[in-house]
């Protein structure tokens, strides 16, 4: 029997998935200029020639790992912008950005794995570049919410937040079996939104 087009597609999603969840770790494991398509096809199980049907090579593997990073990284900004208060906003950085490093610690060790790359490489600096132009933008929005939430200085106070939750991902990501992730959360809202963000 035929596969139907919600079928095909199902399975194109898949494997398009796996390629990029091969991609990634064989990029923070072996780096990029390390990987080659061979490599991606063979720990994909998949042919070469399926591979290219995907993406036209290594450079396209990247972006679109650096894009769906970028998708992520918007999709917990945009929903903190949408809520009514500061710190309600700030509240939502905080869960969206734990709970998106607990789903997924893989891709914030590619963040920071290519962000740490050689500056003189043109590849990764072009990418770890947009990465980062996309975090200084969100810093901005960030800071208007210090700002809002009437802080006396609130770029520095932006800067204080963004290190502690970058450094409570970072101490995830790498030891996520022992980690304290829910009780350091709690400790984290608790400082930045006070006690009345604590849950009702």
């Amino acid at each position: 029997m035929p596969r139907t087009p919600a079928e095909n597609e199902r399975i194109r999603r898949a494997t398009r998935e796996q390629i990029l969840k091969t991609t990634r770790e064989l990029f923070f494991t072996k780096g990029y200029h390390a990987t080659s398509i061979d490599d991606v096809a063979k720990e994909a199980q998949i042919s070469k020639g399926l591979l290219y049907h995907y993406f036209k090579g290594k450079e396209e593997l990247l972006a679109a790992l650096v894009d769906s990073r970028i998708e992520d990284l918007l999709f917990v900004m945009n929903a903190a912008v949408a809520k009514e208060t500061p710190m309600e906003q700030i509240r939502h950085i905080i869960e969206g950005a734990l709970e998106d490093v607990l789903r997924q610690p893989e891709a914030f060790r590619f963040e920071l794995n290519l962000l740490t790359q050689p500056k003189h490489d043109p590849v990764a600096a072009k990418y770890s570049q947009k990465l980062m132009d996309e975090r200084a933008k969100q810093f901005q929005f960030q800071t208007e919410m210090f700002k809002n939430l009437g802080v006396p200085n609130p770029r520095q106070r932006s800067l204080y937040f963004s290190s502690t939750l970058q450094g409570i991902t970072l101490m995830f990501a790498t030891y996520p079996e022992s980690f304290p992730l829910e009780e350091i959360k709690a400790q984290m809202i608790v400082e930045f939104c006070g006690e009345s963000a604590a849950p009702n």
